[in-house]
């Protein structure tokens, strides 16, 4: 039981810094895109992939471990496999964003500029993503709220 509550509790936790965080990350990024602004990107950058790894292994955890419902439970409600769509489109999005933070990052770290590193329009893409996952991730939730009411059952 008291397991139940931890990973409930953790996974929620994780969602509310993630979201938090890819907020964050957008916004430092609409930014002037300046030394400060950069390192809040980062760090908000580096908050949203420690908050999704928690948020992703709690909810596989709680998944196949069954603490709430059956695995075959889960498989079978329309609600919940579209949530696991949502969180495909998160990450499908998250790809091409991390890739240029880490370029960013790297050359910052060799000691470039960071006027030469991050491209206006790439930080304004970015963080066009960054808010279109957090408007995702609330989709989620209004998706976990009807799963937590019987909607999707079969």
């Amino acid at each position: 039981m008291l397991m139940r509550i931890v990973l409930a509790g953790l996974h929620l936790v994780a969602l509310g810094l993630g979201l938090g965080a890819v907020l964050a990350r957008g916004a430092a990024l609409r930014d002037e895109l300046d030394a400060t602004s950069l390192r809040r990107a980062f760090r908000a950058d580096t908050m949203w992939g420690i908050a999704a790894a928690l948020w992703i292994s709690t909810g596989l955890w709680r998944a196949l471990a069954e603490t709430e419902k059956s695995l075959g439970y889960y498989l079978s409600n329309h609600v919940f496999l579209g949530k696991m769509a949502m969180l495909g489109v998160i990450l499908l999005l998250e790809i091409w964003a991390m890739a240029a933070l880490i370029r960013w990052r790297r050359a910052l770290a060799r000691g470039v500029p960071p006027a030469e590193v991050a491209d206006p329009a790439v930080a304004r893409r970015i963080a066009t993503i960054s808010h279109v996952q957090a408007l995702v991730v609330v989709m989620m939730v209004f998706a976990a709220v009807a799963m937590a009411r019987g909607y999707g059952a079969r």
